[in-house]
């Protein structure tokens, strides 16, 4: 088994202490608002003399309507973060740990601004914390580890590795610790692409997890809300979900931040005619942005509710 494979088994674990089952991502204030009730009936297949139309049962079309546009949203505005971290760390290798934890502060602190509602910025700030905390106590590399030399390594090669994987460790402590102090926030995509790269899984699988864990978390909060139930969950993760988590994979895979040269060179943007906004680049550009602007609203609404039970 190839070492992607095998890391997405691991991460893919839904018992892993990552903090999203706390979450709804602003699907509870979603549902708590009525929004479900203001969209019309979803229709799979239209009448026609041999087939009758099937109505698509309301809970489920909640659930579908909020992934498709919360997944898409949050694509945009987050993959791109996980993209330059994971790349910063895997390409500048020869880059010192103080150098590299300085822009992981860079690209934190941008997603910090970036992020519009203080509730996404609770959760996302708790679970890149849980995230690092899994890395050091779950998958660093132990000190007993020497003994178990892989089959046909020598023992320069494991020696090379080990001392890769102890910088990487390190860094992670670095990283942790500056969040600790409040040097940065700690959001979860810069986490996510720290630790993934930290990890060795590629770049690509690790956008399409990403996706997909978030997705997945959706789901799960929407049977602890009782709109769908476990075996329709599961349908819908393998037979409609899959295509939305590939089509945002796709869309957003090439969407950079711009914040370091580490990832991108730095261009800079034109300068618009005063009081006016170049409106046509701000479209084109592959930056990062926020798609949905009620989903913001939403979310930001979710402690204005009289109980709830999930934290954001």
């Amino acid at each position: 088994m190839d070492n992607d494979s095998y890391l997405l088994l691991l991460l893919s674990d839904g018992n892993l202490p990552t903090g999203s089952f706390v979450s709804s991502s602003g699907l509870e204030s979603y549902l708590k608002h009525g929004f479900p009730l203001i969209f019309p009936d979803l229709v799979s297949s239209q009448s026609t003399s041999q087939q009758p139309v099937i109505q698509i049962p309301q809970g489920i079309q909640a659930t579908l309507v909020f992934i498709e546009q919360s997944l898409a949203a949050y694509a945009r505005l987050s993959l791109p973060f996980v993209s330059d971290t994971h790349s910063l760390i895997v390409n500048e290798t020869t880059a010192t740990n103080e150098k590299l934890l300085v822009a992981l502060q860079s690209f934190d602190q941008r997603y910090e601004a970036m992020t519009l509602n203080h509730i996404t910025r609770r959760a996302s700030k708790a679970q890149g914390v849980a995230l690092l905390t899994l890395f050091s106590k779950g998958f660093s590399l132990p000190n007993w580890s020497a003994s178990f030399v892989g089959e046909g390594t020598s023992e320069r090669e494991e020696s090379i590795h080990t001392a890769h994987r102890k910088k990487l460790e390190a860094l992670v402590d670095a990283f942790k610790s500056s969040i600790r102090r409040g040097e940065t926030p700690g959001h979860l995509p810069t986490c996510w692409g720290v630790l993934t790269a930290a990890l060795l899984l590629s770049k690509e699988r690790s956008q399409q997890l990403f996706l997909f864990l978030y997705a997945r978390s959706l789901l799960s909060a929407a049977i602890r809300l009782n709109t769908i139930g476990p075996y329709a969950s599961q349908q819908l993760l393998l037979h409609v979900v899959k295509g939305m988590v590939e089509r945002e994979a796709s869309n957003c895979s090439s969407v950079r931040t711009g914040v370091t040269e580490f990832t991108r060179p730095h261009r800079a943007p034109p300068t618009p005619a005063p009081l006016q906004e170049d409106w046509a680049r701000l479209e084109a550009d592959d930056l990062p942005a926020t798609t949905w602007p009620l989903g913001e609203i939403i979310a930001a609404r979710h402690d204005l509710q009289h109980s709830r039970i999930f934290n954001s």
